[in-house]
């Protein structure tokens, strides 16, 4: 029943801009908080951002200043506007639904119930 969907990613040069998208169906967008991971290649998943229902954001340091995350409560999708894109930002991109209405810290897997197929970025040469 509760199904989250990314899409967005591509190709992009360093320095480029990406927005991702993550459509979630079964469950409302104003009760939980969302979270975007990432996991490059050879690399472990890592948490990058969440949002809270009352849409404050949380960043990890590696994107503070790059990476902006929203939500469209009418269109029950969350946002992950990407800036500035470096090497390093390669990988697949997930949402996930926490088990709470706020992004619990130190953000992690755990405290995310439900996850996405994810989507991919990677950089042209």
């Amino acid at each position: 029943q509760v199904r989250l969907v990314e899409s967005g990613g591509g190709l992009v040069q360093p320095g480029g801009s990406l927005r991702l998208s993550c459509e979630a169906s079964g469950f409302s967008l104003e009760d939980y908080g969302i979270g975007w991971f990432r996991q490059a290649p050879g690399k472990e998943r890592e948490a990058i951002s969440c949002i809270t229902t009352n849409s404050a954001t949380k960043y990890v340091d590696s994107v503070k200043g790059r990476f902006t995350i929203s939500r469209d409560n009418a269109k029950n999708t969350v946002y992950l506007e990407m800036n500035s894109l470096k090497p390093e930002d390669v990988g697949k991109y997930y949402c996930a639904r926490t088990l709470f209405t706020s992004c619990p810290l130190p953000l992690r897997e755990h405290s995310f119930g439900w996850w996405g197929q994810g989507t991919q970025v990677t950089f042209s040469s």
